[in-house]
């Protein structure tokens, strides 16, 4: 049985997933959910919190982007991930906990505070990759979406301005390490750069993530201006994106 993917189109943290899967050249299967409706899938897979990504391999049922890239190499140990020297390991299994813990909820944070004023550009992000009739359905019920996501994300105006000092104090960090050297650790590519990349990707905007991202002219005014700003930082972490964002095994 192929690997199977249930993911949203939208989160950063599948795309660590769906970036992994396709740089070990893996075949997998996609199954997009729509955010609210997935619970019930994600539960009956995993019997515990409902939150993606999750793969399931030949029945063994991995949830949560760490935790699946360590499986996915030990299970398929060519073009590893993960550094062999102890060392090495340890300081990129840190980079990519603080860059999943502090990066990823500060991005997500951020960005929806914003979009979410914005239902008719949000909602096909949101529902990017499942049937035409959820756009429908999501626009009918985007009051309750915007008050369930910004209560569960604990988004307000407060929040959105402390994320964004956040994503720039790691922006910053970012390009002074890779203007001294290509990556995070030792002499290769690794799951820090992967992670790194990855999360901030909503930010530059490429090709390869599944979602339609929306024209500049509808992209928020605030958000807009930080990205004029922040174009030079973003840039270095896109160029990672596009020399190690292979191709895919996917279908």
């Amino acid at each position: 049985m192929a690997l199977k993917l249930y993911q949203f189109a939208i989160s950063h943290y599948c795309e660590k997933v769906r970036w992994a899967l396709d740089y070990k050249g893996i075949n997998h299967e996609t199954v997009n959910l729509l955010p609210g409706q997935h619970i019930k899938t994600i539960r009956r897979l995993t019997g515990r919190e409902s939150s993606v990504p999750v793969i399931d391999h030949d029945g063994q049922v991995v949830q949560g982007s760490s935790r699946i890239l360590d499986y996915l190499d030990e299970t398929f140990p060519e073009h590893p991930l993960t550094p062999a020297d102890p060392v090495e390991r340890e300081q990129t299994l840190a980079w990519e906990r603080r860059l999943d813990e502090e990066a990823g909820p500060a991005i997500r944070c951020y960005s929806y505070h914003h979009f979410l004023k914005r239902p008719k550009v949000v909602v096909p992000m949101l529902a990017a990759g499942t049937p035409f009739y959820n756009r429908i359905l999501l626009s009918l019920a985007f009051s309750r979406v915007d008050e369930v996501m910004r209560q569960w994300m604990k988004i307000n105006e407060k929040t959105a301005e402390q994320s964004r000092l956040t994503m720039e104090g790691l922006l910053t960090e970012l390009e002074q390490i890779y203007g001294s050297r290509s990556f995070l650790v030792g002499d290769r590519f690794s799951r820090a750069d992967l992670t790194a990349a990855a999360l901030f990707a909503p930010m530059f905007q490429p090709a390869q993530y599944p979602v339609p991202w929306p024209k500049a002219k509808r992209i928020p005014k605030d958000i807009q201006a930080w990205l004029d700003q922040w174009q030079p930082q973003l840039t270095t972490l896109a160029a990672v994106y596009r020399d190690h964002r292979g191709g895919g095994a996917s279908r």
